[in-house]
């Protein structure tokens, strides 16, 4: 296990720095890719190999060092670097700094894995949806087999009752940056 782990964080590694003139140049192109959606609602940009993956993406973010080691702990890299079209909403370091102490630290225990990757599944969703088309559903299916809920406030779509702060274009994607963790309704 702990050279599987090795692997991951050398190939995580790899990635990272391979990526990080990348996710400049793919933010830049944000404009673009939205004025393309608002048409159709759907980028397309699958398989992109000229942009990074939306794990690329989180790994070079500073606002995401959570949410990248929620993902290796659940053992999920693969999913993000794997075909898409992928959504992935991917809330910054400070929306896991608000959740109840000691919640994160309970959820990155190697017993609790089954729970971070269901939580972490909540928030990705098949396809590649701008921020404008996102207005026009009421639920999402997300990769956890749930759905989130979408709610338009002052023109600007709430996933879960989280606000998209930011979208940027993948290769396999987009992600789109919000200020809460989505948890998924329990039953």
């Amino acid at each position: 296990m702990k050279s599987i782990n090795l692997i991951f964080t050398a190939l995580l590694f790899i990635a990272s720095t391979s990526c990080k003139n990348e996710t400049k140049e793919a933010t830049s192109t944000l404009e673009t890719t939205t004025k393309a959606n608002e048409k159709t609602g759907q980028a397309f940009i699958s398989d992109d190999e000229s942009k990074p993956t939306v794990l690329s993406i989180a790994i070079n973010s500073k606002d995401h060092t959570t949410l990248v080691a929620a993902v290796q702990a659940a053992q999920l890299e693969n999913a993000l670097v794997n075909a898409g079209p992928l959504m992935v909403f991917a809330p910054t370091n400070e929306a896991f700094a608000a959740l109840p102490a000691g919640t994160v630290e309970n959820l990155l225990k190697p017993e609790n894995k089954d729970a971070l990757a269901n939580i972490l599944k909540y928030h990705v969703t098949p396809g590649n949806y701008s921020k404008e088309f996102l207005k026009k559903f009421k639920k999402l299916g997300q990769a956890n087999n749930g759905y989130v809920t979408i709610e338009v406030v002052d023109g600007e779509p709430l996933i879960g009752g989280a606000k998209i702060i930011a979208s940027i274009p993948a290769g396999n994607g987009i992600v789109h940056v919000i200020d809460k963790v989505l948890l998924p309704p329990t039953e």
